[in-house]
């Protein structure tokens, strides 16, 4: 016996629903379990057209975990109106879960969505469902297609918690920053001009065009150095001006006060003389005033170092 295959027509949803509140949200009420095999998990009906406040979500849910969850539908192409509604009732339900059902999800909505995933608390998720209707070959029974277009996933947590980790590692840093300058204007006009930023360094000019005097901090470290870097137009003088500054180093380190870590970086375009303050760094907040004062007192000197040899280079 041979296999039969047909043609799946698609049916417009209007034909086999009227009206988008009595006639679709009805059926899904009485068939939630087809939405329920698409998503993975059961949803259970409390109640239709909710009301919050002068609004009514279409359907009021939870999950098997006992998790609420809201279900917005809409027939037509996703627009603002009902992604601010999806996210009134989200917050004034307290639900955990918000399903967005379209017929036409927007390339802006799906962004905004996955946005929305990989921003919110890890027990918080958003889905826009695609909710399409078939025929199959001259058959007039007529089926739901739903197909999640977006939802979450681990990936997609992982990398919202990775850009929150990064957000506040960026909050720390301009705050660092900003009471090191405002400390370092008391006792030297090196940075007086510099504003505080994001970065792992911050750095002022040392009177010849590639050369910065710079801070540094990561997390469990930090350092005040001199920085070569002339810009790949000039390959070669990073390295010959560190040479030169290296005929120096006794010289550089005796005014210094202590040793420094000369890093020709060979395999690399810069250059760079360090002065490095191990195991204290941006995640240690309680020693940062130490440390701030210990990087300010160190740039002085590096400063004062190497400043005459700066001045006799090409």
């Amino acid at each position: 016996m041979s296999l039969s295959i047909q043609k799946i027509n698609k049916v417009p949803l209007r034909e086999i629903w009227k009206k988008e509140d009595k006639d679709f949200t009805r059926w899904l009420e009485d068939h939630i379990d087809y939405l329920s095999d698409v998503l993975g998990f059961n949803i259970s009906i409390i109640s239709r057209e909710e009301k919050v406040g002068p609004f009514r979500v279409d359907l009021f849910c939870e999950d098997d975990d006992g998790h609420k969850v809201i279900i917005e539908n809409q027939l037509e192409p996703t627009d603002h109106s009902h992604l601010g509604q999806i996210m009134t009732y989200l917050a004034n339900l307290e639900a955990n879960t918000a399903i967005w059902i379209t017929s036409k999800p927007v390339e802006e909505h799906i962004k905004a969505i996955a946005w929305l995933n990989e921003n919110a608390p890890d027990d918080i998720a958003f889905y826009i469902i695609k909710l399409e209707t078939i025929r199959i070959g001259d058959n007039p029974t007529a089926a739901p297609l739903f197909t999640i277009v977006e939802g979450p996933t681990d990936t997609i947590k992982e990398i919202g918690k990775e850009k929150k980790t990064y957000a506040e590692r960026h909050h720390l840093r301009k705050e660092f920053w900003t009471e090191l300058l405002n400390k370092a204007k008391e006792k030297t006009k090196l940075h007086a001009n510099v504003s505080p930023c994001i970065y792992t360094w911050v750095g002022a000019g040392a009177g010849h065009a590639g050369i910065g005097y710079n801070y540094v901090i990561a997390n469990n470290a930090s350092s005040v150095e001199v920085y070569l870097d002339r810009g790949k137009d000039f390959p070669d003088i990073n390295k010959e001006r560190f040479d030169e500054l290296f005929k120096y180093k006794d010289k550089i380190e005796e005014v210094f006060g202590d040793k420094l870590s000369w890093e020709r970086l060979n395999n690399r375009r810069a250059s760079r003389i360090a002065f490095r303050i191990n195991n204290v760094g941006l995640k240690n907040k309680d020693k940062w005033p130490e440390l701030q004062d210990k990087m300010i007192n160190s740039m002085i000197r590096l400063k004062k170092a190497t400043e005459p040899f700066i001045r006799k280079l090409n």
